[in-house]
């Protein structure tokens, strides 16, 4: 089993697909570790929010993510 990775918006388009698998327990760092270049520098933007199954995430450093769970990153909403 592992960690779902769900990339919304802009995220997507730099993930090169909406979603991805990575093998659990995850925390902030392993995050980061996963996610290369755009992506990776994307996700540590401070307006880029997480969600944990469905729970948006106060401190991203908080991250605690084990196998079966699914992680939303949500890009900044632009608004017009």
């Amino acid at each position: 089993m592992a960690i779902k990775l769900v990339f919304l918006g802009k995220l997507a388009d730099l993930a090169g697909s909406p979603e991805m698998e990575v093998e659990g327990p995850l925390d902030w760092d392993g995050l980061l570790a996963a996610l290369h270049g755009p992506l990776g520098a994307a996700v540590q933007e401070q307006r880029t929010r997480l969600a944990l199954n469905g729970q948006v995430i106060a401190d991203k450093n908080a991250l605690t993510a084990q196998d079966g769970d699914e992680i939303a990153l949500l890009p900044p909403v632009s608004g017009g």
